[in-house]
């Protein structure tokens, strides 16, 4: 068992703690593989009726080293990877994305407490929880367009699912959204202050069968949500399907929060941004998660490969210029032809699956 998480069974409820504080809790393969581990033996365990995903806090209680429920996963591994033959980095994916899968079919309910930064990784072990507990604390976003990635672990799922065309708005620019607005979106099925998430957590150690009516009643009106004072303009000017129709409609808006959006999305990856407005399109039309983590796979598989992400990695990242050069530079040297590779199926013995316990095909 990886130090990188705390699992262990406390009264039937069976506790995944991320325990990577320095790094915001992000997701190393270890720490995928482990989690499958413990859902597995967990899941015909008579004696474990429920699972619960939360963070430990820092050791020495320095509170910036506690602020994140998790940050992604290990981007400085896939990068180098991806320098490489790419194999660790399509390894990563690989299990990474059946965890995804295997939260999202489990059986048993999982709460997930995404108090602080809730970003990629941390989106992909969240989201399919039957219970998400955000706080005053939350800031969750998929900010992958800025390295040259794409929104995966179940993006391509969630995203369209979400109201209007939030999710494209979300998926395209990155923006970080609050606690509040989780609530709102639905993204969070409650929200309480932060300070009242110990108390509850005691509370569904003591009665893992009522979790449901605990959360109900220890939860708080969240505040106004600034999201909700703008979807009218994100349904609006983020309707078209096309990336060129976006900025063109948001050019001709003329609004300040329009000029903002232009001003982010002059900062991300065309390719990848096409990439996403596609890869939602069709996660739209799924109706089997699996489905879509096998398109998300192919897309991860031939993405590493293009010159965006090393180069988004560099800017963002390790440099910390931000200031990449992207290839292609602009939306309309993005082409079809492109997106058509970028998509395009893997060898059959190098496409994704699901975990051979699980018994379900795609």
């Amino acid at each position: 068992m990886t130090d990188q998480l705390i699992i262990f069974v406390q009264n039937g409820v069976g506790r995944i703690r991320l325990n990577r504080p320095r790094a915001l809790h992000a997701l190393t393969t270890e720490m995928c593989a482990a989690m499958i581990d413990a859902l597995l033996a967990w899941r015909h365990d008579e004696n474990v009726s429920a699972v619960m995903l939360d963070h430990a806090v820092s050791p020495d209680g320095d509170p910036k080293l506690s602020r994140g429920f998790c940050a992604g996963g290990d981007i400085a591994m896939i990068a180098n990877s991806a320098k490489g033959d790419c194999s660790e980095a399509e390894r990563f994916f690989h299990i990474e994305y059946r965890l995804n899968h295997l939260l999202f079919i489990y059986e048993k309910p999982v709460i997930a407490f995404i108090d602080g930064i809730v970003m990629g990784g941390g989106v992909g072990i969240s989201d399919p929880a039957r219970f998400r507990v955000a706080t005053e604390r939350t800031i969750y976003a998929m900010p992958e367009t800025g390295i040259g990635l794409f929104p995966d672990v179940g993006g391509g799922w969630f995203l369209p699912r979400m109201p209007g065309r939030t999710g494209t708005w979300l998926a395209t620019t990155g923006a970080r959204i609050n606690g509040a607005d989780c609530a709102a979106i639905g993204i969070a099925t409650h929200y309480m202050a932060s300070e009242k998430l110990d108390a509850v957590k005691a509370r569904i150690i003591a009665d893992p069968d009522g979790i449901g009516e605990i959360l109900d009643e220890m939860s708080d009106p969240p505040p106004p949500s600034p999201w909700e004072a703008q979807r009218a303009a994100i349904d609006r000017l983020f309707a078209a399907r096309r990336y060129e129709d976006i900025l063109a409609a948001l050019r001709a808006d003329g609004s300040q929060w329009a000029a903002e959006q232009l001003a982010v999305l002059a900062t991300k990856s065309p390719q990848t941004i096409k990439v996403a407005l596609r890869q939602m399109a069709e996660g739209a039309g799924y109706r089997d998660f699996a489905a879509n983590m096998r398109n998300e796979y192919r897309i991860a598989c031939h993405v590493i490969r293009r010159p965006d992400f090393i180069e988004g990695v560099r800017a963002v990242i390790f440099d910390k210029d931000n200031a990449p050069r992207w290839n292609p530079a602009t939306p309309e040297d993005v082409t079809d032809t492109l997106l058509d590779s970028i998509f395009a199926p893997l060898p059959a013995d190098r496409e994704w699956t699901p975990l051979p316990e699980l018994n379900t095909g795609v």
